[in-house]
């Protein structure tokens, strides 16, 4: 018998907006020219959202990342204030990847944290690097803790 859990399907049900909401409108778009202002336009539509969470099943079920989600462009910065520039530190390197592969990450990795905690594969300390999971939870957590001692 097999786990819901494997299941990792994507609907247009299932699947919000809120990843791309969230997402700043003035980053520098990637090799893919698309500005996360354009794309969040493009996903109000329903029918390309659709697409976009089709996209995404795609991805999911092939077990595949297609080279242009792979594709990404370096651009490198001097750091202010050195001394010498012949090394390589004094240099800092920016990474620019494509926008679509970028919201694909963010709504998979979104959906495996939720199936990870729905499901108690997390433990409930952990706290730092989930959602929802505040300095609050933490005193909670340190407060029971203490008591239970």
């Amino acid at each position: 018998m097999e786990s819901s859990i494997f299941v990792f399907q994507f609907s247009s049900k299932l699947t919000n907006r809120s990843p791309i909401e969230k997402c700043n409108n003035s980053l520098t778009p990637g090799p893919d020219k698309l500005s996360w202002r354009y794309l969040k336009r493009i996903i109000k539509n329903n029918m390309c959202f659709k697409r976009f969470i089709d996209i995404t099943n795609t991805c999911i079920n092939l077990d595949h990342w297609p080279l242009h989600f792979k594709t990404s462009t370096t651009i490198v910065i001097p750091k202010p204030n050195k001394e010498s520039y012949d090394l390589l530190k004094a240099y800092q390197s920016i990474v620019l990847l494509n926008t679509i592969s970028k919201l694909i990450e963010k709504v998979i990795g979104e959906r495996m944290q939720f199936l990870m905690i729905s499901n108690n594969f997390i433990h409930p300390y952990q706290l730092e690097g989930l959602k929802q999971r505040s300095t609050s939870d933490i005193g909670v957590v340190a407060t029971t803790y203490h008591n239970n001692k």
